[in-house]
């Protein structure tokens, strides 16, 4: 299954599950079962392997929408926790000079910083330097402390695409990255998320691409993870409990913008999208601050 979070005409929050994964028509969750919250997250955590979705689309009076319809919203409404793994391509480490990790550069991003597919990317009047970052995105479903990596999968809700919008003159300020990492509306989350039982487990083997007005930027496979989603949260749940909603992002590959001879940073004006192998395509335009 495919679930989105966005707004109706009249601006309230919904969620939608798409009929199918080429169709442009979606059922209205909240319309066609009033029990089911207007919100992800609060669908997660009541129910986290989506029955109550599952019966709606098989409901033959289920409420049907078009995607022209609609305005997207971030996909997880204010997650409790956003965690972050730098480094976790041994390429990506080489093109910035860092050798290969013995643990990942963990940090975390606050929801403010967060961006829908199709709404811009913020570049802020304080820098030219935001680089673009094709990252795996998952989302938890139940509680999580000190799991194995024989069971940590059973933890994950679905899986998304995220583009860690960085801006690298702040990330290098001091030796921790996260003030690079959260100006506001950097970071674009979405479309949907995709059920684990669509993907191969662990969502191994997933191409992921970042491509710059239609330029090929990055392309590189989810197989050449360094800490595979399991093995990752195996880390962070031996340090902190995972909660329903909370969102881990999963690193980039090499071919970042800074990177580059010369660097290549986004502007306004320009159109990013991020595509992983059958999770779907994450675009945003970029504007510039305006207040």
């Amino acid at each position: 299954m495919r679930l989105f979070s966005y707004r109706d005409q009249s601006m309230q929050p919904k969620i939608g599950l798409l009929r199918d994964k080429s169709s442009q028509e979606f059922i209205d969750l909240c319309a066609t079962d009033p029990s089911i919250p207007n919100k992800l997250r609060a669908l997660i955590e009541i129910d986290p392997h989506f029955s109550m979705a599952k019966q709606a689309l098989s409901n033959p009076n289920a409420i049907i929408h078009n995607f022209s319809e609609v305005k997207f919203d971030v996909l997880i409404d204010q997650p409790g926790k956003i965690v972050c793994l730098g480094l976790n391509y041994a390429d990506h480490a080489k093109e910035g000079g860092n050798a290969r990790p013995e643990y990942p550069s963990f940090f975390m991003r606050g929801p403010s910083s967060l961006t829908a597919h199709l709404a811009p990317i913020i570049r802020p009047s304080v820098s030219d330097k935001l680089d673009y970052e094709a990252e795996l995105a998952f989302i938890v479903g139940k509680k999580a402390r000190n799991l194995t990596k024989e069971n940590a999968l059973d933890c994950v809700a679905g899986y998304s695409i995220f583009n860690d919008g960085s801006l690298r003159d702040y990330q290098r300020k001091t030796s921790q990255w996260t003030i690079g990492k959260n100006f506001d509306q950097t970071g674009a989350f979405g479309p949907w998320l995709v059920t684990p039982d669509e993907l191969p487990s662990g969502a191994h083997g997933l191409q992921i691409q970042s491509r710059l007005n239609g330029n090929l930027m990055q392309n590189a496979n989810t197989k050449d993870f360094l800490w595979g989603v399991a093995e990752t949260i195996q880390l962070i749940t031996e340090c902190m409990t995972l909660e329903p909603g909370d969102v881990v992002i999963t690193g980039t590959p090499a071919g970042v913008g800074y990177a580059r001879t010369p660097p290549v940073f986004m502007k306004p004006g320009d159109v990013c999208e991020i595509e992983i192998e059958r999770i779907g395509v994450l675009q945003n335009s970029i504007k510039d601050q305006t207040l």
